[in-house]
């Protein structure tokens, strides 16, 4: 039985995905809700939340993710990052899912990425969960109800939770498995509920795809001045170093939290929602974002909650310090309604340093951004992880390797090209620890951090007196308005600044190592502004 609203000439059985139980089409958040509390998928929360855990897979799964090796992308994937599949492995895998999906339900969302027109990917998500489907309506960009008559997707992401796969008939590691086929324009999801692989997904197939048409994919937050798309600001960074809270500025416009691309136009948000960590959220530092949490519709994940009243606990990481919430974007009060923007006047690159090492901002030269860009450093911190007892580096290139389907060096010199034709002033802006290391010094103020970047968007930090780092070469300012200047400089925040040097020349350390897989293929310049 179909339900819902799609084009007539492309139901999935025009796919060749037959002997469904019901199919329910592009139904929109009420009718998905009413759907996902029927099937007893989650709890209706305050406000109208649809409160949810996922199991097992609270988080990605990155070693089970997958890139079909055929002699279309043989040439142009990174291996080395992305881990192979055979086509015949892929075929067995893509018929045993569809044989499983028989005589069930499942809902389908035909939706799009990129704000873009020029630039956008149509994809149609089958999920066997109505959570999934309201989840990607939020995350991914919604077409016009009338654009769905004559929808035609280009890629197919088919979400399979209680199929697991088998490592010895699929080619894959274990039961759960992400398998990108671009020849067919299929993915495959199975065993895994976390719903952030739908989205990632979706971000693999552009950071392929839109690099050959010349625009360059960014794992980024971004805003721009509330009267001038043309002052935007994009923030790349890891998770955890403050892409949604930092961008999410009431004295600004929110593009978007997490995925946008650059073209000769400008820059356009991938997507129509936001996922933001929820962990010890702030009412007082992120309102609009804590507001979310008790909106109609927004997808609360793997939080423990009150069973009586469904007041969400912020603090108890019990089920995963990963607990989220997705929403779509006009929630937040600032949002473009484009999602449109002019060329990046500031890129901010956000590092959360656990050695306390950083200053709170550094000036970048172009070269030192391309460096910092490949390097894409972050850190883990002791107890978020088992054997984790002192701060770990985590260097993901470009801000999101697992991401990332090219090598680095194409984003990088993407990147390069856009900011020597553009002219974007760089910063690094370290949102970790500051006067010791994690476990002895304190987590950097966030009023310094929002003082700072305030003072860099408007262009005011420009014209203050700056000095050299002697460890890492970049500018830092010696002060700036409403930030104490001590804080500036991070050796004289540690009590002992001899345990800073040594600190210092480790991290440096790790930064040269790390780096030495680039140096074959970048040029002298970046080379130049190596560290160590």
């Amino acid at each position: 039985m179909t339900n819902g609203r799609v084009n007539p000439a492309h139901r999935l059985e025009d796919q060749g995905i037959g002997g469904l139980g019901n199919v329910y089409y592009n139904l929109m958040e009420p009718a998905l809700i009413e759907a996902a509390l029927k099937r007893k998928e989650g709890t209706l929360g305050n406000g109208g939340a649809f409160l949810v855990e996922t199991g097992v897979h609270t988080g990605r799964s990155p070693k089970d993710k997958f890139v079909v090796r055929t002699p279309t992308v043989e040439d142009s994937i990174w291996w080395e990052n992305n881990k192979p599949m055979d086509p015949e492995a892929f075929d067995r895998l893509q018929a045993d899912m569809i044989a499983h999906l028989e005589g069930r339900d499942v809902f389908v969302s035909d939706l799009y990425g990129g704000a873009d027109p020029e630039h956008r990917l149509d994809v149609r998500v089958v999920t066997e969960m109505a959570w999934h489907a309201l989840f990607s309506r939020h995350l991914l960009r919604r077409p016009a109800r009338e654009e769905l008559d004559s929808f035609l997707p280009e890629f197919t992401i088919i979400n399979c939770p209680s199929f697991k796969a088998d490592p010895e008939r699929h080619g894959c590691r274990t039961k759960t498995v992400v398998a990108l086929n671009f020849d067919k324009k299929l993915i495959l999801i199975a065993d895994t509920e976390y719903a952030g692989e739908i989205k990632k997904s979706v971000f693999t197939l552009l950071n392929y795809i839109l690099p050959g048409k010349g625009v360059m994919p960014m794992h980024c937050s971004a805003n721009h001045a509330n009267d001038d798309p043309n002052d935007a600001a994009v923030f790349f960074g890891l998770s955890g170093t403050g892409k949604t809270t930092l961008s999410a500025d009431p004295s600004r416009t929110l593009i978007g939290d997490d995925e946008h691309g650059w073209s000769d136009k400008g820059i356009f948000n991938f997507e129509g929602g936001c996922y933001a960590k929820t962990i010890n959220l702030n009412p007082e530092h992120e309102p609009e974002i804590y507001a979310t949490t008790e909106k109609f519709g927004t997808v609360v994940e793997n939080m423990v909650f009150d069973p009586q009243t469904k007041e969400l606990d912020f603090e108890d990481d019990s089920l995963t310090a990963n607990m989220r919430c997705a929403y779509p974007l006009h929630y937040i009060s600032n949002a473009s309604e484009t999602g449109l923007a002019g060329h990046p006047k500031n890129i901010i690159m956000l590092t959360c340093d656990a050695f306390g090492v950083l200053p709170p901002i550094a000036r970048l030269t172009p070269a030192q951004a391309m460096y910092h860009f490949l390097s894409g450093f972050t850190a883990k911190v002791a107890g978020t992880e088992k054997g984790v007892t002192e701060p770990e580096p985590t260097f993901s290139t470009c801000f999101g390797a697992p991401f990332m389907p090219r090598r680095p060096e194409v984003y990088g010199k993407l990147l390069q090209e856009k900011i020597a034709e553009h002219g974007a002033s760089c910063w690094l802006v370290n949102t970790g620890w500051t006067g010791g290391a994690y476990g002895v010094g304190s987590r950097m103020p966030i009023r310094a951090t929002r003082a700072l970047l305030t003072a860099a968007l408007d262009g005011s930090l420009n014209e203050a007196e700056f000095r050299k780092d002697p460890n890492f070469g970049f500018e830092v300012p010696v002060a700036a308005p409403g930030v104490a200047d001590v804080l500036l400089d991070p050796r004289r925040t540690w009590d002992d600044h001899a345990a800073y040097d040594r600190q210092a020349a480790k991290l440096v350390k790790m930064f040269a190592d790390n780096f030495a897989q680039y140096v074959p293929h970048i040029d002298d310049d970046v080379k130049a502004a190596a560290i160590g």
